[in-house]
């Protein structure tokens, strides 16, 4: 008899989606000003940047569309997918303009991924899986199976969540596991 397989759910914004990096694309073309990474350091994502620069930005259609693929996510993602159920599960509904180009996003890069294991959702305390990977911590602190929290500016004095800085680290983590 088959061992059933454990189930992930992956963050999309800032962890296969990385918007950060967006965000600071679109300030220095809209602003002509270049921010680094440090501006989102220590403080909510959505102060990162002068203004209310950030959420103007997330309810700009095609601003989730052309976010850029995390560096590793695609590989790592499609790696995982042969030994777990992958779901993505994004909380969307903040910015409902958002869930169609989220959508078609995911089609494009993680096309491997059915529409099936897609959760766009309001709330991610409703998760299930036995893992989550995840940069915020208010969606970690209600999941009840095993968190990864991966590393961003706004989590840098989190402790307590076990702490992954890239995909490669993830994929050993969950290599233990398999």
């Amino acid at each position: 008899m088959d061992k059933k397989r454990r189930t992930i759910a992956i963050d999309m914004d800032g962890v296969i989606a990385d918007t950060v990096s967006h965000f600071i694309k679109w300030y220095e073309r809209d602003y002509g000003l270049r921010v680094g990474l440090d501006a989102f350091e220590g403080k909510p994502e959505a102060e990162g940047l002068p203004g209310n620069t950030v959420r103007k930005y997330v309810v700009t259609p095609g601003f989730f569309r052309s976010v850029p693929v995390m560096e590793g996510a695609k590989e790592a993602v499609l790696k995982l997918s042969k030994n777990f159920d992958v779901y993505i599960v994004s909380a969307a509904m903040e910015f409902p303009q958002s869930l169609i180009e989220k959508y078609e996003w995911l089609q494009e890069h993680f096309p491997f991924i059915s529409w099936k294991n897609i959760i766009l959702c309001g709330d991610k305390s409703i998760i299930g899986t036995d893992y989550m990977i995840d940069d915020h911590v208010r969606n970690l602190d209600t999941f009840k199976g095993t968190t990864l929290m991966f590393t961003a500016g706004h989590n840098v004095g989190v402790i307590h969540h076990r702490r992954v800085n890239n995909w490669k680290e993830i994929i050993e983590f969950l290599k233990e596991e398999v």
